[in-house]
């Protein structure tokens, strides 16, 4: 699945500048992909060995199951509005 093309209208909606928006989108993308990589490791590892993520399992090429990409996940999120940040204060030094 591609990433689909996005309206700069739809980015000047949000009310924050393209070069944020990026940051976000990547963020969030970024812990998409982590949580995924996390919950396949839960789900197949027994109890004794959990803590431990030293490599991801090679999955069964029957078993695969098509998901999104974490990046238009992310970017369906950040449209909707259901991503919430904040900037950092910057320290004047």
């Amino acid at each position: 699945m591609a990433v689909k093309p996005i309206s700069l209208k739809k980015m000047e909606e949000q009310n924050v500048d393209s070069y944020s928006a990026v940051v976000v989108v990547a963020k969030r993308a970024r812990q998409i992909m982590q949580d995924r990589i996390i919950q396949e490791s839960f789900l197949e590892e027994e109890p004794s060995e959990f803590g431990v993520f030293d490599e991801i399992p090679v999955k069964d090429p029957e078993d695969y199951e098509e998901k999104d990409k974490p990046t238009t996940e992310a970017m369906d999120e950040f449209f909707d509005g259901k991503l919430e940040w904040r900037q950092a204060d910057t320290l004047d030094l």
